[in-house]
């Protein structure tokens, strides 16, 4: 399959942004008022040939530069530290480490800024071992293999400060934490997986109760690692975030829950699902609470008005199911190895329409490349129905955080390789 390149999202404005200048200062006066501007709500199209065959508009470049032009330049922050500048549309990328699946769907990006990778690197495993003491000793060599430094600084390079990228690695790393002690590899159970995941949960969304109880949850909150890392993440959240994101946040971490349970209970009754039920429970055990804080992380805010249109809504669904078919992708030979069944997308073709392991698995990353042009159409046709900049931004936010997990899959050596199904 040729490489489609960088990431059109990551290219200009469809031909409704002519008139973008205007709309920008009309933008700038309503908020200056105390007024939003009204935002078109645009009915989700059906699947099918049509919806695939509405390719984003080659313009887009735009988008993910951000607003320009007159009156624009005061919507930009004042940054406490220049992050790297991007690279010019259509500048190749330099190679990178791992092979991608042959015929996914994906746009190459630059090698992080090393020295961010670094000192982001440096803290958080300062913070995992001295702050919330979340793993032991024989863990270390996983931590560092997990590379979350590389990962974040990927997806989030138009962070203003590294403390900024620091909110993202340590939910990120908590967020992990839960899944593995709780879920899967380190001790992880679906037996009783309901009542750790709510109390897990009121350390992001604290317990109000009475002065009589109200020790003993906070004493709880310390109570094992996952715990101590969501509740020590939560609270560097909620000093960069408004209220309004860190509830943002705090939704979709329920969401992830949510997902998380759904899939137990299929293990606990050794239920194969359907591969549309599957899909559906993916699209809440996914990881969509990473890129939802990309305006937290970049420094700025997508209004609440703005973020719950139905139009928004659907292109962060289609980027978190996306990308989290990548996972699947890219984890299916480490999954096989592991002890147990583990359930992903290929297992669940070949399972339910009776392929085998190769055409499952084929036909997973046709699945993946079908999500990816959604979103791709859906951001481009939101963009240019409202070109107001903070929706701007946050598309080009949500996209390169797209091409940054899938960076980050295709090197992470150490721990995907992939099944030789070539």
């Amino acid at each position: 399959m040729p490489d489609p390149g960088p990431s059109p999202l990551q290219s200009g404005l469809p031909g409704a942004a002519a008139h973008f200048g205007a709309h920008v200062l009309g933008t700038a006066h309503a908020h200056t008022f105390g007024g939003l501007p009204a935002v078109p709500v645009l009915p989700s199209p059906p699947p099918g040939p049509a919806a695939e065959a509405r390719q984003p508009s080659p313009a887009l470049e735009r988008i993910l530069r951000g607003p320009s032009g007159l009156g624009t330049a005061s919507l930009h922050l004042t940054r406490s530290e220049d992050p790297p500048a991007p690279a010019e549309p259509g500048t190749p990328a330099a190679p990178v480490a791992g092979n991608p699946i042959p015929g996914l769907y994906h746009h190459p990006v630059a090698e992080p800024d090393p020295a961010r990778v670094e000192e982001v690197s440096r803290r958080i495993k300062a913070w995992a071992l001295d702050e919330v003491e979340l793993y032991p000793e024989d863990w270390e060599d996983q931590f560092d293999g997990f590379s979350v430094g590389r990962y974040m600084v990927a997806c989030h390079p138009d962070a203003p400060t590294v403390e900024h990228l620091m909110v993202a690695t340590r939910l990120m790393v908590a967020e992990n934490a839960v899944d593995d002690c709780y879920c899967e590899d380190h001790g992880g159970s679906p037996i009783g997986l309901g009542g750790r995941l709510l109390l897990a949960h009121t350390a992001l969304d604290p317990l109000h109760t009475t002065e009589e109880y109200q020790p003993e949850w906070a004493r709880s909150l310390q109570s094992d690692a996952p715990r101590r890392a969501y509740r020590s993440a939560m609270e560097y959240l909620v000093q960069l975030a408004s209220p309004s994101q860190a509830d943002r946040f705090r939704h979709d971490m329920a969401r992830l829950h949510l997902g998380y349970l759904a899939e137990a209970a299929w293990a606990q009754t050794e239920y194969v699902p359907e591969v549309w039920e599957y899909l559906a429970m993916r699209q809440f055990n996914n990881f969509r609470p990473c890129p939802t804080i990309t305006d937290t992380v970049g420094g700025y805010e997508l209004p609440a008005d703005l973020h719950a249109q139905a139009p928004m809504q659907r292109v962060i669904a289609l980027a978190g199911n996306a990308t989290t078919i990548v996972n699947d992708l890219y984890s299916y030979t480490k999954e096989l190895a592991a002890p147990g069944r583990h359930m992903n997308l290929p297992v669940v073709i070949a399972d339910r329409e009776g392929t085998s392991d190769q055409e499952g698995y084929l036909k997973a990353v046709e699945v993946h490349n079908d999500l990816m042009h959604a979103f791709e159409a859906e951001a481009a046709a939101l963009a240019a129905a409202c070109p107001v900049p903070s929706v701007l931004r946050f598309l080009r936010g949500v996209a390169v955080w797209v091409d940054g997990n899938h960076y980050w899959h295709q090197t992470n050596t150490y721990r995907y390789s992939l099944p030789d199904f070539w």
